[in-house]
């Protein structure tokens, strides 16, 4: 049986539009990312997530430890919740979660936020109260410079061993706890293998980042003493990133839920764990049917490869002229022939955890059972966007 045909016959009766997390999928998910880490603890990123059930259970898995945050107000929910070694891996300017953060002991201890500028210190240093021993780590720019080309995200200024040590000296003075480092290899962990020339930049990129990290790392504990985090790496490069002795973690959300941006990897696979399915409202034409709602556009460069995918049944695709809309959904194919109205047709999104923003719930599926259902940040009121 296939997994699609277990969700139909578990889901059976249910009105659609609805989504579902597939219990084996994501278990599997996580069992390999472990093994690609090869013992190198993984850091769950939780925008990839955004479900505290799943969390959890990514975290229940021998290989995790600890959650990367997106957001401080989401880190301080889900320290109040329990959870434990929270690291907020994108800079925050939220001066009320920052008084929040420096008057909890609790929080102090579980909650590091980051830093990538002596700027920034300095206006954390105005935002919080004097003498809050609030943790910092330091984001370092991990693309690869060719020439004037700037291969990778733009994140943070600070790229050398001096720079960063500068940092770390001045979060220092100002009464900060510098807790660590991140290296964020967007280009190796977040692009495709789609092509030799990729293939060569990723290369060319480790080899560079090896060089690096160790000297920014030993800088900066020159400076302040030895760091706790030393965190790189995302789903496309644990095998890769983690084989560098200068990290001490790396980090992976996507991995676990598989979604398409992820289908074009070489050394890795991951299942399908989590989709959406959406009803057939009308038949515009034999080999057309249109489909509520599912216009759940990822975030990024706009492209094809953001928009969701059909995953079931195969041999449907969007209308070009069309895509997917905000409350219909066009596809064309010899499937829709077969299809009557208010069947379901099942989808995968472009990215991990933005689906978690369009549904309240998610259906937990073991097998070809509803095993329980979980509210994910949206269903518990929570929006950190």
């Amino acid at each position: 049986m296939n997994r699609a045909t277990a969700w139909e016959r578990a889901t059976r009766g249910r009105a659609a539009p609805f989504a579902l997390v597939d219990l084996a999928a994501f278990d599997a998910n996580a069992a390999d990312l472990a093994r690609r880490a090869a013992g190198r603890p993984i850091r769950v990123a939780s925008k990839s997530i955004r479900v505290r059930h799943l969390l959890d259970r990514a975290l229940a898995h021998e290989g995790f430890a600890g959650v990367m945050s997106y957001s401080l107000p989401e880190a301080l929910w889900l320290a109040g919740t329990g959870l434990t070694d929270l690291f907020v891996a994108y800079p925050t300017t939220d001066r009320g979660a920052l008084t929040a953060l420096a008057r909890d002991e609790r929080a102090l201890r579980e909650i590091a936020i980051t830093v990538d500028s002596v700027e920034h210190v300095d206006a954390l240093r105005r935002w919080l109260p004097a003498g809050a021993p609030v943790r910092v780590v330091i984001d370092v720019d991990a693309s690869l410079r060719v020439g004037p080309a700037h291969l990778g995200v733009r994140r943070s200024p600070t790229r050398s061993p001096r720079r960063a040590a500068a940092v770390a000296a001045a979060a220092h003075r100002a009464g900060l706890v510098v807790d660590g480092l991140m290296f964020y290899d967007a280009q190796i962990a977040g692009l495709p293998d789609s092509s030799a020339a990729v293939r060569l930049v990723k290369a060319r990129s480790d080899a560079s980042l090896r060089r690096r990290r160790g000297a920014v790392r030993r800088a900066v504990e020159g400076v302040v003493g030895p760091l706790r985090i030393v965190n790189g790496g995302g789903t496309g490069s644990l095998e890769v990133t983690g084989a560098d002795p200068a990290l001490t973690e790396l980090a992976a959300g996507s991995g676990l839920i598989g979604p398409t941006l992820f289908d074009g990897y070489v050394a890795f696979s991951p299942q399908p764990a989590v989709a959406f399915a959406l009803p057939v409202v009308r038949r515009p034409a034999r080999s057309i049917v249109t489909v509520f709602s599912g216009g759940y556009i990822a975030s990024g460069a706009a492209g094809r490869s953001r928009v969701p995918s059909v995953h079931h049944p195969e041999g449907l695709e969007l209308i070009g002229s069309e895509g997917a809309g905000e409350v219909q959904t066009p596809l064309r194919g010899k499937a829709a022939r077969d299809l009557l109205i208010g069947d379901r047709v099942w989808f995968r999104h472009a990215k991990a955890g933005e689906l978690a923003e369009r549904f309240d719930e998610y259906l937990v599926v073991h097998g070809d059972e509803v095993v329980d259902v979980v509210p994910t940040y949206r269903g518990e009121g929570k929006n950190f966007g």
